[in-house]
């Protein structure tokens, strides 16, 4: 299979940003209680907060942490989570049958996305609660003092305002499954006027109100529409979250999930030009992929939620805890190049979730944390992309299927730095049984490689290949047999991705030295 990519370093699709990289911690399974937080545990600092799991964040690379929920926040307190944590309430979650203890909090999650070096994004109960909920907690974090609420955060212990600029106004307003779930008038109105006040406390915020919760939803578009309406003038992004799952062995259809998510990412940007158009707004209105990753969805409703359903609610249980393969870290890959190749629309993203719940990062109480495939990819291009990312063409025989249509056999993502002069290509073999012979062309710069990994299918092993507590067999290895041409018009490059295979490959200005 011969595949030709073309690029240009002056075609910029528009810069990359950092928050692109973020992630997700909710209470829900073991995320928080044996993943991030486990005070017994071995490698516990001071804070209960593991070690390990601190090490393999930091590696990540997340840059943005979405916190308390997802679906937890619908019902969530946040005043049950600050003070001596021996007073603090044991509660029911209702989004998640569990028992929710509180230990961790508020001020832990500051502590720990502080430790991690991310940025803090945080969400408010727009489900039983709403305005004064959303003033109060803003109060309690970001004003510096002199009032009930900031008093009582420096009592607690944080003299300084936490300073948290990314809000959330509410989760998944839109499904029935939520907690207060609401009609889009219901929550556009809500989202208005609790953002006309967060505002008024603190004039910095930036405010993300709830999109739809999938493209398949009877009420997107409409939805959006209905949203924007009343919350446009105020907000900064509006979310959007995908999950992509493998249907009946169809590797194909599920190797394209990108084409799909690139189809929801352009209507609901089609959707916030019109609405603003429509009510004469001269600004922007940037989205937010705050959960995204491959999750199979078949086997938490038909065996996971009936078993949670049935039993008494408890403490940390073991939820949707997918343990992944290479199929699904060569998907996550594909995703992520969609996110590069949106970045004119696209402000941030968050992949859902950090640790144990449909994550990267898998840990066991009092014993390891290890990385699951879907690390690599992750890892990989937030180390990587800087600068812009660029405009590609691919020309090659379309592999067809069955949901997505004609796909291009090579996913491809290629990212500029013109200050370091540094490039990178985020190249995905879609098919699962033939090597892709490609020649990329990148005009307008001179470069040479200076590394090349890939996330393949081990020897011997098959495509359902995974990494475990004891085992951990998929991880990069060296892309091999790269050959590079340097002319006047730029750089040309010839490289065999191996069958379902992801490849990250990085290149440096013609004699500039290695990082």
């Amino acid at each position: 299979m011969v595949v030709t990519i073309n690029a240009d370093v002056g075609d910029v699709i528009g810069p990359v940003p950092r928050r692109l990289f973020g992630s997700f911690v909710e209470h829900m399974g073991r995320c928080v209680y044996t993943g991030l937080y486990e005070p017994g545990h071995p490698r516990a600092d001071a804070n209960g907060f593991r070690g390990d799991v601190l090490e393999l964040a930091r590696e990540l690379g997340v840059t943005v942490v979405r916190y308390p929920g997802g679906n937890f926040v619908s019902s969530y307190r946040w005043e049950d989570g600050v003070g001596p944590v021996g007073d603090r309430p044991t509660r029911l979650d209702p989004a998640w049958h569990a028992v929710e203890t509180n230990e961790f909090g508020l001020h832990e999650f500051m502590a720990w996305v502080d430790a991690v070096d991310a940025e803090p994004m945080y969400a408010v109960n727009l489900g039983t609660r709403g305005i004064q909920e959303a003033a109060d907690v803003l109060e309690y974090c970001n004003h510096p003092g002199g009032t009930a609420l900031s008093e009582r955060r420096r009592a607690n212990g944080a003299d300084a305002p936490f300073g948290i600029r990314l809000w959330c106004l509410g989760n998944e307003m839109d499904g029935h499954w939520q907690v207060g779930h609401k009609t889009a008038s219901e929550y556009g109105r809500l989202a208005a006027e609790t953002a006309r006040l967060m505002r008024m406390i603190d004039p910095a915020v930036e405010l993300v109100v709830a999109g739809s919760s999938a493209p398949n939803m009877p009420t997107f578009g409409e939805w959006e529409r209905t949203v924007l309406t009343h919350t446009a003038a105020l907000v900064d992004h509006i979310s959007v979250h995908a999950y992509c799952q493998e249907h009946d062995g169809d590797a194909d259809s599920y190797l394209a999930s990108a084409a799909g998510l690139d189809r929801y990412l352009k209507d609901t940007a089609g959707i916030i030009d019109r609405t603003l158009a429509d009510l004469g707004l001269d600004k922007t209105i940037g989205i937010a992929v705050d959960e995204w990753n491959v999750w199979d969805q078949r086997h938490w409703n038909e065996v996971e939620q009936p078993r949670l359903r049935s039993a008494p609610p408890m403490a940390a249980g073991r939820v949707i805890e997918d343990t992944y393969t290479v199929t699904d870290a060569v998907v996550v890959g594909t995703l992520l190049n969609c996110l590069l190749r949106n970045t004119d629309r696209v402000t941030m993203a968050n992949l859902a979730q950090l640790v144990n719940v449909i994550a990267p990062i898998r840990s066991e109480p009092g014993g390891p944390a290890w990385r699951q495939t879907t690390f690599h990819p992750f890892h990989l291009t937030a180390r990587t992309a800087r600068g812009v990312s660029l405009r590609t063409t691919v020309i090659g025989a379309p592999i067809h299927t069955s949901l997505h249509g004609p796909v291009d056999p090579v996913d491809a993502a290629i990212t500029f730095d013109e200050h370091t002069g540094r490039a990178a290509a985020f190249l995905a073999n879609r098919s699962t049984t033939a090597e892709a012979e490609v020649e990329l062309s990148l005009r307008g710069a001179s470069l040479e490689v200076e590394e090349a990994h890939v996330v393949m299918t081990p020897p011997g092993m098959t495509r359902h290949a995974a990494n475990t507590e004891h085992s951990h067999p998929v991880a990069p290895v060296p892309l091999t047999g790269i050959r590079t041409a340097i002319s006047a018009d730029g750089t040309s490059v010839s490289v065999t991705l191996p069958a379902l295979s992801w490849s990250a490959v990085e290149f440096r200005a013609s004699g500039a030295p290695p990082r």
